[in-house]
């Protein structure tokens, strides 16, 4: 549909958490996006084998978190795609979905951006979409502003995000201990990692 604004938001989600889909919905309302696809990462070329959960339970978990907004959608295309999941791929394989009629916008944290010039083809990933980085109140920009100053200018925007600090290692690291995560995920992912007895080792 030529006009419309679609969203990409990937990461490996080992497990999806309430910071995910509010920054998600963030960046939805703030930049007027019909739709924001989660992409859990086939196979991440900066993780290795066996330090991430299987992409199944990864994407199942995604599904659930998202099932409730009609905004939110969750793609296979990296794990169907095989081998390393580069962004540079997987944004070219959106732009050859939707169309140049189509504005793209990747939508990630400011610390991944200040890793982006040692992406695969940094140069033809931000001609290709419009990078998000969201940040929480009180974030530290200078070196992000430095890295957009002197490479990106024009090619990344800064969105504050009102939402507490949470990860997804600390999640994992919970659960091993035994601690709650109650209020970190949605009520869904939890009870999938329950019941799946994911990261208690």
């Amino acid at each position: 549909m030529s006009g419309q604004r679609v969203g990409i938001m990937g990461g490996t989600f080992d497990p999806v958490h309430y910071g995910h889909l509010v920054t998600a919905e963030a960046a939805r309302e703030w930049y007027g996006l019909q739709e924001v696809v989660f992409v859990p990462s086939g196979h991440p070329p900066h993780k290795t084998a066996g330090t991430v959960s299987d992409f199944w339970s990864r994407y199942q978990m995604a599904v659930l978190a998202t099932a409730t907004n009609p905004f939110f959608e969750v793609s296979r295309m990296e794990y169907e795609r095989g081998g390393h999941s580069y962004t540079v791929d997987t944004v070219r394989a959106f732009r050859q979905l939707y169309g140049d009629g189509t504005e793209l916008f990747f939508v990630t944290g400011a610390d991944a951006i200040l890793e982006i010039i040692e992406w695969k083809q940094p140069e033809e990933l931000l001609a290709m979409c419009r990078f998000i980085a969201a940040t929480r109140p009180g974030y530290d920009l200078r070196q992000l502003n430095a890295l957009l100053g002197e490479y990106f200018s024009g090619s990344v925007s800064i969105l504050e995000i009102p939402a507490p600090s949470i990860s997804s290692s600390d999640i994992r690291e919970r659960v091993r201990r035994g601690a709650s995560i109650k209020y970190l995920v949605p009520e869904a992912v939890e009870a999938y990692i329950i019941k799946n007895r994911l990261y208690s080792g």
